[in-house]
């Protein structure tokens, strides 16, 4: 009964997407922490963080798009079970 309300195949909480959108969180939180260490520098008239501190911050765009090619495939799943529901 409980894949009658979840959805076919999936349980509460692993619906697909849900990992890529969980992981899309982490890596742009990763990236987020980083700009934040690239951008504390120049306030403080430091020495600017070297290269690969500034690469690290660009995880923060690939973290957003992993999260939204999650919600996708979420609609995508959500569209075809109302399809197969009618």
């Amino acid at each position: 009964m409980s894949n009658e309300i979840s959805g076919a195949g999936t349980t509460a909480g692993t619906a697909p997407g849900d990992r890529l959108v969980r992981a899309g969180a982490i890596v742009f939180l990763i990236g987020a922490v980083a700009t934040v260490a690239t951008f504390v520098p120049f306030f403080l008239n430091a020495e600017p963080l070297p290269t690969a501190a500034y690469l690290v911050s660009m995880l923060m765009g690939a973290g957003f798009a992993l999260a939204l090619a999650g919600l996708f495939r979420q609609a995508a799943e959500s569209r075809r079970q109302a399809r197969s529901a009618r």
